[in-house]
């Protein structure tokens, strides 16, 4: 059957097909909470003045196949100013699927279509999971951009939860587990579960709000709560997602007062680790893994599945998932330039960026290294010949100073 596409511009207007939608979301298998109208919508109503939403919507009969809401803007690459679409909800949406059940055909059409409606210079889709062996539904738009590219985000750590998991775990991380535990209780500090509703939730966010401006992510600025945008769309999100039942909390409390947390989403038998800070003042109890075994045994009480990190760094992640890992999930970034001149320009210059990266990063190590200069070796004074000359001494003296700016 052929495809119909249309636009509209709001996920929050009364006459969007919400059933629809939903409909759809739940034929997607490797669907994600935030994927959810809750989310979205949220994500929708956080948008800046110079974003614009638009909304592209695929019908085949009666049947919606596609949804795919983009948010146009300007942004800078290189001090110059690119027409830019992304789905909404980036930056703060750690994994989604991409909602559409068309054939090769009308996806190469769609990007047609979009082309058109939203002239631009580039099309960049973030965190999206792929269902495993099968080839997604945006290869075909590679073959009809001027550049395309499809890169690794990250590779996130999850842990199947089974029967074993009763039992204390095994190495390093048991021994770590025993401190982090006696440390806890020779504080008086008590764990507790949280399954927040409608009327509970903005007060709790309000808790891990204080937690996370203490900690070292509201100090360094990258904390969800951290900026008027970000709270707006996560006390909303999170609003109307715990009254779907969504939302799970584990938190350490001393005195009744919360010193660290864990926040999390879940959907299908899968918990999303979305969050978590703790007060400086308490960071040597270890808290952290404690609240991630809290969420393990809280599977094995309520049957989950899966326990998932919901999103880490592509390098050097130190999430504490990975000691108890049973797999990873791979996030991707799909980036399609136009062929208009801004596309072009743009597609160009990330192609020999990409060809400079490694050549600069070899230079920088290269320079780096030749700015290390190596120390001198004393060389030991025969015992007969007594005490050093004050000249020579006070050299050395002033020769290790500017030994050590170097």
């Amino acid at each position: 059957m052929v495809a119909r596409f249309e636009w509209c511009t709001s996920l929050c207007a009364p006459d969007f097909p919400a059933a629809a939608y939903e409909g759809l979301r739940l034929r997607v298998t490797d669907h994600t909470p935030f994927n959810t109208l809750a989310w979205l919508c949220a994500s929708e109503r956080a948008l800046t003045a110079s974003e614009r939403l638009h909304v592209m919507l695929g019908w085949q009969g009666e049947e919606l196949v596609l949804c795919l809401p983009l948010v146009a803007s300007m942004e800078r690459f290189g001090g110059l100013p690119f027409s830019v679409l992304r789905h909404l909800g980036y930056p703060l949406t750690d994994r989604l699927a991409l909602l559409t059940c068309l054939d090769v055909r009308s996806m190469h059409k769609a990007l047609v279509i979009i082309r058109r409606h939203l002239p631009h210079a580039m099309l960049q889709l973030n965190e999206l999971s792929e269902p495993i062996g099968e080839e997604s539904a945006l290869t075909a738009w590679m073959a009809h951009s001027s550049t395309g590219e499809r890169r690794l985000s990250c590779r996130v750590p999850v842990h199947l939860i089974s029967e074993a998991d009763r039992q204390e775990v095994s190495g390093d991380p048991r021994y770590k587990l025993r401190r982090a535990r006696k440390r806890i209780a020779a504080c008086g500090a008590e764990i507790r579960r949280i399954v927040p509703d409608a009327s509970t939730v903005g007060p709790l966010l309000q808790t891990l709000a204080e937690v996370e401006k203490q900690s070292w992510k509201g100090i360094e600025g990258i904390g969800i709560f951290t900026n008027s945008r970000s709270r707006q769309w996560i006390n909303q999100a999170f609003t109307a997602l715990a009254e779907q039942g969504l939302v799970r909390v584990v938190v350490l409390e001393l005195d009744g007062r919360c010193i660290s947390y864990r926040l999390g989403l879940l959907e299908q038998g899968r918990l999303y680790d979305y969050n978590l800070a703790f007060m400086p003042q308490y960071a040597d109890l270890g808290s952290g893994r404690v609240l991630l075994e809290e969420w393990i045994r809280w599977g094995l009480d309520d049957n989950w599945r899966w326990i998932d990190a919901s999103r880490v760094s592509l390098m050097n992640s130190s999430h504490q998932l990975q000691e108890r890992m049973t797999g990873q999930l791979e996030h991707w970034r799909w980036s399609f330039y136009s062929w208009r001149p801004s596309g072009l320009a743009l597609g160009l210059a990330m192609r020999l960026w990409h060809r400079l990266k490694p050549w600069l990063k070899k230079w920088r190590a290269w320079r780096a290294a030749a700015l290390v200069v190596p120390a001198p070796t004393p060389t030991p004074e025969p015992a007969d010949k007594g005490p050093a000359p004050i000249e020579k001494t006070m050299e050395g003296e002033h020769a290790s100073p500017s030994h050590s700016q170097r």
